[in-house]
């Protein structure tokens, strides 16, 4: 088996996997379902096509930046009636996405992805990537050994404003070793507009990336100074 890792980060994603008409959430992380929706678009699949595939890929996320919640208050009328929706966002938030498979499936993905068929969006179609979103195929390496090896994506600007020691989250499809999983809607068995469907998947959290931030500005150790503004008081 071997990984194949992807970069999604943009100024706005959306990572619904509950959403009604008047209220679209998102979740903190991607969805296994619109990663596989962004694969299958890049692929050239249909909607009513088969997904099973894609499906049988072991899917893990790393949170290398968690992004800032965003609410979109918006309102829209018809001839008859006027209602108000509530569309919320991740701000400027950064994912390393990891899909773990046989490798020929994996080339053909990664090709597909570096000159898709449809054009690419992150969640949404208002949420298009931004930057290098192909990092490539680490050939022999599971799901978690790729996402903990791989370098902290978020850039040396951005690191500047974090923490000196930064702890990453690391979210993945659930084996049978694991024992604390809670169950997410979110296994597309069908993209079809006349009738969408969606399975579940058994979803676990691995121990924490901890990254030591030598640019953080926390770090900087405060130097002393031989002035004691206080001294002048104590004169007579």
């Amino acid at each position: 088996m071997s990984t194949l890792l992807l970069r999604l980060a943009a100024p706005m994603q959306a990572w619904g996997i509950d959403a009604k008409f008047d209220r679209r959430g998102t979740e903190r992380v991607p969805s296994k379902s619109a990663v596989i929706g962004l694969i299958a678009a890049a692929l050239g699949r249909r909607r009513n096509e088969g997904l099973e595939d894609l499906q049988a890929l072991r899917f893990g996320v790393r949170v290398d930046r968690e992004g800032t919640l965003l609410r979109d208050y918006h309102t829209a009328k018809s001839a008859n009636s006027a209602y108000v929706t509530q569309r919320y966002y991740l701000a400027d938030a950064v994912f390393l996405v990891g899909l773990e498979g046989e490798e020929g499936l994996l080339a053909k993905i990664e090709h597909a992805l570096r000159f898709p068929y449809f054009p690419l969006f992150l969640g949404r179609r208002s949420c298009p990537p931004e930057g290098k979103l192909l990092l490539g195929i680490r050939k022999g390496l599971t799901l978690l050994e790729a996402l903990r090896n791989e370098p902290w994506l978020v850039s040396e600007w951005a690191q500047r404003r974090e923490n000196a020691e930064v702890h990453l989250r690391i979210v993945t499809d659930a084996d049978d070793s694991h024992t604390n999983v809670y169950f997410q809607r979110d296994v597309p068995l069908s993209f079809d507009q006349a009738h969408r469907r969606f399975g579940y998947r058994r979803v676990c959290e691995a121990p924490t990336l901890v990254v030591h931030n030598s640019f953080s500005r926390n770090s900087t150790e405060e130097i002393p100074t031989q002035h004691d503004p206080m001294l002048e008081l104590g004169e007579e």
